[in-house]
């Protein structure tokens, strides 16, 4: 009688030792909790928000992105790729959900969320058509855009006009900075994961000596997400535009992601349908961070790298890190905590982590070449269109609202711009690339 052999479990599927999944499970926490943090404090500094809204909002935030992570961990009813991905607010839909809640209000802005969350559900079936569209030269330079806005959003929370002490406060960032920089650099690769957050800290301790740190009254122990929390959200299809760009921008990066989540754990995948799965669970989340007020959410391309570090390729890992972000949604304490950060150490973790996100771009632009007229010329148009509202904020203060949000908004300016040049530099030179070796051939056989 032939052995029964157990079935070979692939590494994405296997339940590792409680230890071990804990673990690794608080690794992709530490890593990955400083996007979720500095993007709510971006936006309840940037709209001044009270103390309860704001920690309603964090709570929303980590609530969502441990909602989002198990989605996308476990794959089950079509929602998410059953990869070991983590799930945030994306950078530059934080910075569209603000610009959009100034030039109208947030209730625009959540509409927006909302919207783009339906259009995300809904373009499913075509993502992948739609991405084609994009050119790498215009993802790069989007991408570009986006890490200058975010820095720009997270300098301004450094220091303001009436702030009495500027060069104070210019001291504190630069002290978060520099701590940054140097636990990354001399501490052990185990705790250079949590060098943001160690930076936080010494920034922290270094505001409170100098009298610039105040922790946040309460005594609650639990906290609570509100729904509709800056009330009835407004939908105006206009004032989405720019959120829906992005979306599209960032399905070819949930494109990206996730093949190479699925080279990482050694999975093999039917790619079209699980893009899609990836898709979705990304817009059904962020649906649910919209009801809530919170900005658009996405799959995180930060613990893949963790993922090769490790080697702990379980997707049930994530998942538990996603029940740690549930758990922790609900602390008061973390919200009082988070909410007292000193608008310098705020600032300062914001510029120094999106700066991260310049650096990619810079990577990405490797796989153009710049030295063709066309890519350069694209490059150019679509980073002087995203650019300039960027730096000059008041570029277009005499247009109407809605025509000024559209323009002002350097990511859909850089996207439409580079699409228009990209087209308008291909279309007809490939014709006269099919015509040229015909050309060159007749005058290569009248020479001979």
């Amino acid at each position: 009688m032939a052995a029964v052999t157990d079935p070979v479990v692939a590494p994405v599927d296997e339940i590792p030792s409680a230890g071990r999944a804990f673990a690794g499970a608080l690794q992709h926490l530490v890593v990955m909790i400083a996007m979720p943090l500095t993007s709510v404090l971006l936006i309840s500094r940037s709209l001044h928000l009270d103390d309860d809204a704001a920690r309603a909002l964090l709570c929303g935030a980590l609530l969502f992105s441990g909602i989002g992570t198990i989605l996308q961990s476990s794959g089950r009813y079509g929602l998410g790729a059953g990869l070991p991905f983590v799930m945030l607010p994306g950078g530059a839909a934080v910075v569209l959900f603000i610009q959009t809640a100034q030039t109208y209000d947030p209730a625009t802005a959540t509409g927006a969320v909302l919207i783009t969350a339906v259009a995300g559900i809904a373009l499913v079936p075509v993502a992948r058509k739609l991405v084609r569209f994009l050119p790498m030269v215009v993802i790069a330079s989007m991408i570009l855009v986006i890490g200058v806005n975010l820095v720009k959003v997270g300098a301004n929370l450094i220091t303001s006009a009436d702030d009495p002490t500027p060069i104070r406060s210019v001291s504190i960032a630069g002290v978060t900075i520099v701590a940054t920089v140097l636990a990354h650099r001399f501490l052990p690769s185990g705790w250079r994961r949590v060098s943001v957050l160690i930076g936080m800290g010494v920034g922290t301790a270094v505001a409170a000596a100098l009298g610039q740190f105040t922790l946040a009254p309460g005594n609650a122990l639990v906290q609570l997400p509100e729904p509709f929390l800056f009330g009835t959200p407004h939908f105006d299809l206009l004032a989405a535009v720019p959120l829906l760009v992005f979306s599209i921008g960032s399905m070819a990066e949930a494109t990206g992601q996730t093949v190479l989540n699925a080279q990482v754990v050694g999975k093999q995948i039917d790619t079209a349908p699980t893009v899609g799965r990836t898709i979705r669970g990304d817009a059904v989340t962020s649906l649910f961070s919209g009801l809530f007020g919170g900005p658009t959410m996405v799959t995180s391309g930060e613990n893949i790298g963790l993922i090769r570090l490790t080697g702990v390729r379980s997707r049930y890992v994530t998942a538990l890190t996603g029940l740690m972000l549930i758990v922790a949604a609900f602390v008061a304490p973390v919200g009082r905590i988070v909410n007292s950060l000193p608008g310098p150490v705020v600032g300062a973790t914001a510029a120094i982590v999106f700066a991260t996100i310049i650096a990619s771009a810079i990577g990405l632009f490797r796989e153009v070449d710049l030295d063709e007229d066309s890519a350069l010329l694209t490059t150019t148009a679509a980073l002087t269109a995203g650019l300039l509202p960027i730096l000059v904020p008041a570029l277009y203060r005499g247009f109407p609202a809605d025509l000024k949000l559209l323009l002002g908004s350097g990511v859909t300016m850089a996207a439409v711009v580079g699409i228009a040049v990209h087209l308008l530099c291909t279309v007809g030179r490939r014709d006269s690339a099919d015509r040229k070796p015909r050309s060159e051939v007749g005058t290569e056989a009248s020479v001979d």
